[in-house]
Protein backbone atom coordinates (compact mmCIF):
# COMPACT_ATOMS: atom_id res chain seq x y z
CA UNK A 1 0.00 0.00 0.00
CA UNK A 2 1.29 3.51 -0.85
CA UNK A 3 2.30 6.21 1.87
CA UNK A 4 -0.55 7.72 0.05
CA UNK A 5 -3.11 5.28 0.75
CA UNK A 6 -2.28 4.83 4.33
CA UNK A 7 -4.23 7.40 6.00
CA UNK A 8 -7.72 6.93 3.32
CA UNK A 9 -7.91 3.17 4.74
CA UNK A 10 -7.04 4.29 8.13
CA UNK A 11 -10.46 6.28 8.06
CA UNK A 12 -11.93 3.72 6.37
CA UNK A 13 -11.41 1.00 9.04
CA UNK A 14 -12.24 3.81 12.07
CA UNK A 15 -15.78 4.07 9.75
CA UNK A 16 -16.28 0.74 10.49
CA UNK A 17 -15.09 0.53 13.77
CA UNK A 18 -17.18 3.20 14.75
CA UNK A 19 -20.33 1.90 13.30
CA UNK A 20 -20.13 -1.48 14.86
CA UNK A 21 -19.54 0.20 18.48
CA UNK A 22 -22.56 2.67 18.18
CA UNK A 23 -24.72 -0.14 17.29
CA UNK A 24 -23.35 -2.35 20.24
CA UNK A 25 -23.36 0.84 22.60
CA UNK A 26 -27.23 1.31 21.82
CA UNK A 27 -27.71 -2.70 22.45
CA UNK A 28 -25.89 -2.71 26.21
CA UNK A 29 -27.63 0.96 27.06
CA UNK A 30 -31.03 -0.50 26.61
CA UNK A 31 -30.16 -3.83 27.88
CA UNK A 32 -28.90 -2.28 31.08
CA UNK A 33 -32.25 -0.40 31.59
CA UNK A 34 -34.02 -3.40 31.64
CA UNK A 35 -31.79 -5.30 33.59
CA UNK A 36 -30.95 -3.50 36.25
CA UNK A 37 -35.16 -3.34 37.32
CA UNK A 38 -35.61 -7.12 36.79
CA UNK A 39 -31.90 -7.99 38.90
CA UNK A 40 -33.96 -5.76 41.58
CA UNK A 41 -36.73 -7.71 41.27
CA UNK A 42 -35.67 -10.64 41.31
CA UNK A 43 -33.20 -10.47 43.67
CA UNK A 44 -30.47 -12.25 42.09
CA UNK A 45 -26.64 -11.53 42.95
CA UNK A 46 -25.72 -13.41 39.51
CA UNK A 47 -28.40 -11.47 37.52
CA UNK A 48 -26.97 -8.04 39.58
CA UNK A 49 -23.31 -8.23 38.82
CA UNK A 50 -24.57 -9.23 34.66
CA UNK A 51 -26.56 -6.01 34.97
CA UNK A 52 -23.51 -4.19 36.58
CA UNK A 53 -21.49 -5.66 33.67
CA UNK A 54 -23.91 -4.23 30.75
CA UNK A 55 -23.85 -0.57 32.41
CA UNK A 56 -19.42 -1.47 32.44
CA UNK A 57 -19.95 -2.45 28.88
CA UNK A 58 -21.54 0.74 27.88
CA UNK A 59 -19.16 3.07 29.22
CA UNK A 60 -16.78 1.01 27.72
CA UNK A 61 -18.29 0.99 24.10
CA UNK A 62 -18.36 4.61 24.45
CA UNK A 63 -15.32 5.43 25.12
CA UNK A 64 -13.54 3.14 22.81
CA UNK A 65 -16.38 4.89 20.31
CA UNK A 66 -14.39 8.31 21.26
CA UNK A 67 -10.58 6.57 20.80
CA UNK A 68 -11.54 4.86 17.30
CA UNK A 69 -9.38 7.49 15.75
CA UNK A 70 -6.97 8.31 17.71
CA UNK A 71 -3.61 6.72 18.27
CA UNK A 72 -2.35 3.58 20.10
CA UNK A 73 -1.04 5.52 22.95
CA UNK A 74 -4.28 7.01 23.91
CA UNK A 75 -5.95 3.75 23.26
CA UNK A 76 -3.47 1.83 26.10
CA UNK A 77 -4.77 4.05 27.95
CA UNK A 78 -8.28 3.39 27.49
CA UNK A 79 -7.73 -0.01 27.81
CA UNK A 80 -6.28 0.09 31.08
CA UNK A 81 -9.45 2.02 31.69
CA UNK A 82 -11.29 -0.98 30.97
CA UNK A 83 -9.68 -3.23 32.93
CA UNK A 84 -9.99 -1.11 36.23
CA UNK A 85 -14.03 -1.25 35.09
CA UNK A 86 -13.93 -4.60 34.83
CA UNK A 87 -12.16 -4.83 38.24
CA UNK A 88 -14.72 -2.46 39.69
CA UNK A 89 -17.44 -4.36 38.72
CA UNK A 90 -16.06 -7.76 39.96
CA UNK A 91 -15.36 -5.57 43.53
CA UNK A 92 -19.34 -4.57 43.82
CA UNK A 93 -20.56 -8.22 42.44
CA UNK A 94 -18.32 -9.30 45.82
CA UNK A 95 -19.60 -6.89 48.28
CA UNK A 96 -23.41 -7.93 47.05
CA UNK A 97 -22.34 -11.89 47.19
CA UNK A 98 -21.44 -10.82 51.08
CA UNK A 99 -24.82 -8.77 51.80
CA UNK A 100 -26.72 -12.18 50.12
CA UNK A 101 -24.82 -14.36 52.58
CA UNK A 102 -25.84 -12.14 55.78
CA UNK A 103 -29.33 -11.44 54.61
CA UNK A 104 -30.46 -14.36 52.64
CA UNK A 105 -33.33 -14.26 50.59
CA UNK A 106 -34.40 -16.83 47.39
CA UNK A 107 -34.13 -14.91 44.13
CA UNK A 108 -37.09 -14.88 41.96
CA UNK A 109 -35.96 -18.01 39.07
CA UNK A 110 -38.40 -16.68 36.69
CA UNK A 111 -37.33 -13.61 36.66
CA UNK A 112 -34.06 -14.57 36.62
CA UNK A 113 -33.83 -17.17 33.85
CA UNK A 114 -35.80 -14.87 31.22
CA UNK A 115 -34.20 -11.66 31.99
CA UNK A 116 -30.98 -13.96 31.02
CA UNK A 117 -32.10 -14.84 28.01
CA UNK A 118 -32.79 -11.64 27.32
CA UNK A 119 -29.39 -10.38 28.05
CA UNK A 120 -27.66 -13.48 26.45
CA UNK A 121 -29.68 -13.11 23.09
CA UNK A 122 -28.26 -9.22 23.49
CA UNK A 123 -24.72 -9.98 23.84
CA UNK A 124 -24.70 -12.49 20.96
CA UNK A 125 -25.73 -10.11 18.35
CA UNK A 126 -23.24 -8.05 20.14
CA UNK A 127 -20.17 -10.45 19.53
CA UNK A 128 -20.98 -11.19 16.48
CA UNK A 129 -20.49 -7.84 15.47
CA UNK A 130 -17.24 -7.25 17.13
CA UNK A 131 -15.71 -10.56 15.96
CA UNK A 132 -14.52 -9.10 12.60
CA UNK A 133 -12.75 -6.66 14.63
CA UNK A 134 -10.94 -8.90 16.79
CA UNK A 135 -7.14 -8.84 15.01
CA UNK A 136 -7.85 -4.76 14.16
CA UNK A 137 -5.86 -3.23 17.80
CA UNK A 138 -6.36 -2.88 21.28
CA UNK A 139 -9.31 -1.14 21.66
CA UNK A 140 -11.37 -3.65 19.63
CA UNK A 141 -9.74 -6.25 21.76
CA UNK A 142 -10.54 -5.21 24.95
CA UNK A 143 -14.01 -4.01 23.88
CA UNK A 144 -14.92 -8.01 22.65
CA UNK A 145 -13.28 -9.35 25.61
CA UNK A 146 -16.00 -7.35 27.55
CA UNK A 147 -19.04 -9.10 25.20
CA UNK A 148 -17.70 -12.17 25.61
CA UNK A 149 -17.42 -11.88 29.42
CA UNK A 150 -21.53 -10.84 28.83
CA UNK A 151 -22.28 -14.34 27.36
CA UNK A 152 -20.37 -16.33 30.02
CA UNK A 153 -22.56 -14.16 32.62
CA UNK A 154 -25.81 -15.13 30.45
CA UNK A 155 -25.39 -18.87 30.37
CA UNK A 156 -24.02 -18.66 34.29
CA UNK A 157 -27.28 -17.01 35.37
CA UNK A 158 -29.74 -19.43 33.72
CA UNK A 159 -27.45 -22.13 35.72
CA UNK A 160 -27.82 -20.04 38.58
CA UNK A 161 -31.91 -19.89 38.02
CA UNK A 162 -31.96 -23.53 37.21
CA UNK A 163 -30.06 -24.44 40.89
CA UNK A 164 -32.17 -22.02 42.50
CA UNK A 165 -35.38 -23.99 41.12
CA UNK A 166 -34.25 -27.36 42.22
CA UNK A 167 -33.16 -26.31 45.29
CA UNK A 168 -35.62 -23.20 46.59
CA UNK A 169 -32.48 -22.01 47.63
CA UNK A 170 -30.25 -18.68 47.19
CA UNK A 171 -26.85 -20.45 47.20
CA UNK A 172 -27.02 -21.47 43.63
CA UNK A 173 -26.98 -17.82 43.01
CA UNK A 174 -24.52 -17.00 45.22
CA UNK A 175 -22.10 -19.33 43.96
CA UNK A 176 -22.87 -18.56 40.16
CA UNK A 177 -22.06 -15.17 41.24
CA UNK A 178 -18.95 -15.22 43.03
CA UNK A 179 -17.58 -17.70 39.87
CA UNK A 180 -18.66 -14.65 37.77
CA UNK A 181 -15.94 -12.79 39.94
CA UNK A 182 -13.74 -14.71 39.23
CA UNK A 183 -14.40 -14.32 35.70
CA UNK A 184 -14.33 -11.03 35.78
CA UNK A 185 -10.75 -11.02 37.22
CA UNK A 186 -9.67 -12.94 34.60
CA UNK A 187 -11.10 -10.92 32.05
CA UNK A 188 -9.50 -7.81 33.71
CA UNK A 189 -5.95 -9.45 33.71
CA UNK A 190 -6.27 -10.27 30.24
CA UNK A 191 -6.99 -6.46 29.31
CA UNK A 192 -4.00 -5.38 31.66
CA UNK A 193 -1.80 -7.81 29.99
CA UNK A 194 -3.06 -6.65 26.29
CA UNK A 195 -2.47 -3.34 26.79
CA UNK A 196 1.07 -3.54 28.27
CA UNK A 197 1.78 -5.42 25.47
CA UNK A 198 0.79 -3.11 23.16
CA UNK A 199 2.38 -0.43 24.76
CA UNK A 200 5.64 -2.43 24.83
CA UNK A 201 5.53 -2.69 21.16
CA UNK A 202 5.07 0.55 20.36
CA UNK A 203 7.45 2.23 22.57
CA UNK A 204 10.04 -0.35 20.73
Amino acid sequence: MTECCKPQAAEMLAARQRGTLKVVLAINAATFLVMVAAALYANSSALLSQTLDNLGDALTYGISLYVVSLGTRAKVRVAFFKGALILLVALVVMAQIGYGIWNPSIPIFEAMSGFALLNLSANAICVGLLWRHREEDVNMRSVLECSRNDMASGLAVLLAAAGVWATDAAWPDLVIASGLVLLFFRSAYRVFADARATMVAHAS
